[in-house]
């Protein structure tokens, strides 16, 4: 059974109607920021969920942990029905479900020391003293790099620089020895050259405590780093997943190849003929999407059929499915 199963879920935001159209008591519209998906996470897995800003993919991370309530479908996080938990049932399952946010400065409470932001999971769940959480908040300080940690206990957030900040999130993540993560976007605000370190600290975490993560991010570099799949996403719906060295080496959909070829470090695999992919145009609006598959008034493979059929995930190889009615020929 796996750690974490999302059916059909979904997530709209209506949008603010003007005092006209309440007199005139038009439909009210929807932002359909999540619009039907479906994944698995085994324990001690890592899936990336990849794509453009906009796509949905924080949404989705905050409401598979209830931050947000979804429109519709269903989040299971060990047999657990997520989305029929109370309140203080959430609050108890909150222990083993964590989240790393992108912006670490905006997620600290500026006026609360960082010694007291780590410990403060640990006293709210029960899991330890006072002195128990100071010893775990000093050990942590530690484990991610940041010492003497003794220093850094007493410091307040704007005195810490931003790779220190995001070190501070994941322990403060990490305190409670989770058994599923969010990572929304964890490096992005980082220096390159930080970025293999705190990769390498999240892996290490992983291997640690069989950590099972939700890896979100833009970049498909990144991605193919930390995750043992991969899960592309276009305007609310999920194009492709499969296996990292699969999706990235076979790309079966034309988004994802639009992706891959984005990134100067990934090198295409593929025969020198095959020309480069040419995406155009602007992504649709989410409040009004384009019939049929999201990505055909961008896509240069799309026919009619795409603008009227919503197509549907399937198998173009072992544990990699596509959502495309004229997938890329996959390579032997």
């Amino acid at each position: 059974m796996p750690l974490l199963e999302v059916r059909d879920l979904k997530k709209y935001f209506p949008v603010e109607r003007s005092l006209l159209d309440r007199l005139l008591s038009r439909e009210r519209r929807y932002v359909k920021a999540v619009d039907g998906i479906s994944f698995t996470l085994d324990k001690g897995e890592v899936l990336a969920l990849i794509g453009e800003s906009g796509c949905g993919k924080t949404t989705t991370g905050r409401v598979v942990l209830r931050l947000l309530e979804p429109t519709a479908g269903k989040v299971y996080f060990d047999g657990i029905d997520v989305t029929g938990l109370s309140d203080e049932e959430m609050r108890r399952l909150r222990r083993r479900m964590q989240m790393i946010f992108q912006d670490p400065y905006a997620s600290l409470n500026p006026k609360m020391r960082i010694g007291r932001a780590l410990e403060h999971p640990l006293l709210i769940h029960g899991l330890a003293t006072k002195k128990e959480a100071r010893e775990e908040a000093l050990r942590l300080l530690e484990r991610v790099g940041l010492t003497p940690a003794e220093e850094f206990y007493h410091r307040y957030p704007h005195q810490l620089s931003g790779g220190q900040r995001q070190r501070v999130a994941i322990a403060r993540a990490m305190i409670t020895r989770p058994d599923f993560v969010v990572a929304d976007e964890p490096v992005s605000m980082i220096d390159v050259s930080m970025r293999a370190s705190i990769l390498d600290l999240l892996q290490d975490f992983r291997r640690e405590y069989g950590l099972s993560m939700l890896f979100i991010t833009h970049d498909i570099a990144v991605g193919r780093v930390i995750a043992d799949r991969i899960a592309v996403m276009y305007l609310g719906k999920i194009v492709e997943v499969g296996p990292v060295e699969e999706v990235i080496n076979n790309p079966a959909h034309p988004y994802t190849l639009a992706l891959i070829e984005a990134v100067p470090s990934i090198k295409r695999r593929r025969r020198k003929e095959k020309k480069r992919i040419v995406v155009g145009g602007e992504v649709p609006n989410p409040i009004n999407p384009p019939s049929g598959c999201r990505f055909h008034p961008r896509c240069p493979y799309a026919t009619k059929i795409c603008s009227q059929e919503e197509p549907r995930l399937r198998r173009v190889g072992p544990n990699h499915y596509v959502s495309c009615h004229h997938p890329l020929k996959q390579e032997s």
